[in-house]
């Protein structure tokens, strides 16, 4: 009965990875701005849906039942559609933040390549 217990552990385990032990990739749920930044614009988003759809249902004689469905469902397709693109765009601006991260990294090194080479001659 042990080695079928421990062949269900790794089973579970395989395709996991281990967050405690340093998730050496960059998400957006680590990222100090962009978890905060999207949180707050999927909310956002999603309260100007339902208060648009709102009004607008309020403004075309929709019964109040209807208005409140018609608002609920505008809030949560609003919700989903900025959490889409916050995430693209957060996606794209983290790139640019490593790509220049590395750039200034590669531009320490030549210097300081070029300072060792001048010192020594």
């Amino acid at each position: 009965m042990a080695k079928k217990d421990d062949s269900k552990k790794k089973k579970s385990s395989k395709g996991r990875r281990d967050k405690q032990a340093g998730d050496p990739y960059s998400s957006i749920a680590t990222h100090p701005k962009a978890r905060a930044s999207v949180r707050k614009t999927k909310g956002w988003v999603a309260l100007v849906a339902f208060v648009v759809a709102a009004a607008l249902s309020i403004k075309a004689s929709v019964p109040m039942v209807d208005v409140g469905i018609r608002a609920l469902i505008a809030g949560c397709i609003g919700y989903l559609v900025a959490w889409v693109i916050s995430m693209q765009v957060w996606r794209h601006l983290m790139i640019a933040e490593q790509r220049a991260a590395i750039e200034e990294i590669q531009r320490r090194r030549a210097e300081d390549a070029e300072n060792e080479a001048v010192e020594q001659a």
